[in-house]
């Protein structure tokens, strides 16, 4: 006879890994992306672009949104602010 539990159980367990492991490398991929906000900001900083904080929340904003992000911030501080 099939036991279906031969082909079920082991997709269940690496459909556990797989979440774990995404779970896992999250706040590495989080933290990357603010390394990488706060050099950008810095680099704006430094070409006198514009002036923004360097904070952890904008460095996620940057490292998350990219571009965007930068664009973001700046019509947020400077307008609305």
């Amino acid at each position: 006879m099939f036991d279906i539990g031969i082909i079920v159980g082991p997709l269940i367990g690496i459909a556990i890994i797989m979440v774990l492991i995404q779970l896992v490398s999250l706040p590495f991929w989080l933290l990357k992306n603010s390394v990488l906000g706060a050099i950008m900001l810095y680099v704006f900083n430094f070409l006198n672009i514009f002036v923004i904080k360097i904070t952890f929340i904008h460095c996620l904003i940057v490292g998350v949104f990219g571009v965007p992000g930068i664009i973001g911030l700046v019509i947020y501080l400077n307008y609305f602010k």
